[in-house]
């Protein structure tokens, strides 16, 4: 089955109303056709996305962003130096350029974190994140672009489960055709929740089949399996949404701040002095003790504390989400770092214009202030709620007033302002 969303970005109905709808309640996937018009994205916007990988390796610049290539559901990480470190392809020839790196016909390229490096595509698909958190919800961990680029028969990693509800979107130029199984039937197939390779055309008639056509949106729903297929090179963009386990969150950021702040042991401190020696014929008993209370003592603070430390998390992991654009937080951001870098070689002067970038948010809360999923010291006496909403609609020419000029070069840090015009453009 597919559908149309009727207008760009997808209204808040469509989230609210025909994606639940189409979807009975996010759990079977669903195809929407026409939904990503060329201007948001494309497969040459995704290509450029890869050569600007390309220009941080050339640099030797690291990156979070990184390319994976496949030949056949083989991993070749031998290649992936080649492609990367290879001249330029000639324009509207990548498929050549590609066969001739890897040195075979078919090929299969993915690229992670592409919001990172790519300032278009991280903007127009940010529209669409940008509506879906308005109208479904926010992912704790922020989305992320994952790119396929080939014309590989099979997605490499077989078929295989989607841990976190995803939106697949489609370029092109080739028609992609897609399979899915929902995990209960995949079991009851195959014996088990193992991914499945080389040949499983016997599966695919028991699958639901979506033709993917460019512009077109694959709704995937956590916990189904699926594979891709083609017989034509073609480009397409998953949209994968982390919300991550609520325990699995408790356990690697909050738990682990929580007890180191109660275990420091400084040198010096009491915390921090030496166990006495212990008895040979004693055995472990007396040090087992000593230990046991350290830790049920901890653990006692611990348990007192949760709720302060979980409140405090979740307020900077929000804000940090929604001042991203929704994008998850990436450290090595190539895209954004070079922002950075631009803003800080201006020169800001009372008249010059500037406007938070397309799709971040600033946002200010105390004295705190998020932008571009940073987080910098903020005096709320300057960044005034009329200054953060002229500075997130659109550009905001700056006062005479040195404390708003530094606070703006500040914010300018985190890659989240552009340059508009400047006092003599206006003049």
């Amino acid at each position: 089955m597919s559908s149309t969303t009727g207008a760009w970005p997808p209204p808040r109905e469509f989230w609210t109303d025909t994606l639940p709808e189409k979807t009975d309640g996010m759990r079977r996937p669903h195809l929407f056709k026409g939904v990503v018009p060329t201007s948001a994205a494309n497969a040459a916007s995704v290509l450029e996305g890869f050569a600007a990988i390309r220009r941080a390796h050339a640099a030797g610049v690291e990156i979070t962003a990184n390319a994976r290539v496949y030949v056949g559901e083989e991993h070749r990480p031998d290649l992936v130096d080649k492609v990367l470190a290879a001249g330029a392809w000639p324009q509207s020839d990548f498929v050549a350029w590609m066969q001739e790196q890897v040195g075979a016909e078919r090929f299969s390229l993915v690229l992670n974190t592409l919001e990172s490096v790519s300032e278009p595509l991280a903007a127009g698909l940010g529209e669409f994140v940008g509506a879906l958190l308005d109208g479904w919800g926010v992912p704790a961990g922020g989305a992320e672009l994952v790119a396929f680029v080939g014309n590989y028969s099979g997605t490499a990693f077989g078929v295989h489960e989607g841990y976190e509800n995803a939106f697949l979107t489609h370029y092109g130029p080739g028609v992609k055709d897609f399979y899915c199984w929902p995990a209960e039937e995949y079991r009851k197939l195959t014996g088990g929740s193992d991914p499945l390779y080389g040949d499983y055309t016997w599966l695919l008639e028991h699958g639901e089949h979506f033709a993917l056509e460019p512009g077109d949106a694959l709704f995937l729903p956590e916990r189904v399996f699926h594979v891709g297929r083609q017989s034509e090179f073609s480009v397409s963009v998953a949209i994968p949404l982390y919300t991550f386990p609520d325990a699995a969150v408790a356990r690697g950021w909050i738990a682990p701040d929580l007890l180191e702040n109660l275990l420091a042991s400084e040198p010096d401190t009491d915390a921090g002095r030496p166990s006495p020696m212990q008895p040979l014929t004693a055995g472990p008993g007396e040090l087992a003790r000593r230990l046991g209370a350290v830790a049920a003592d901890a653990f006692s603070a611990a348990a007192e504390r949760a709720t302060a430390a979980a409140e405090q998390h979740a307020h900077q992991r929000w804000h940090t989400v929604l001042s991203n654009g929704g994008w998850q937080q990436t450290d090595l951001d190539l895209a954004r770092d070079e922002a950075a870098a631009a803003f800080a070689a201006a020169e800001l002067t009372p008249g010059t214009s500037v406007t938070v970038r397309t799709p971040y948010q600033l946002m200010v809360t105390g004295r705190q202030a998020f932008l571009r999923g940073c987080e910098t010291a903020a005096d709320p006496a300057v960044l005034t709620p009329a200054l953060v909403e002229r500075l997130n609609t659109g550009p905001t020419t700056l006062p005479d007033d040195p404390a708003v000029i530094a606070a703006i070069r500040t914010l300018g840090a985190t890659g989240g302002l552009s340059l508009t015009t400047t006092p003599e453009e206006t003049a």
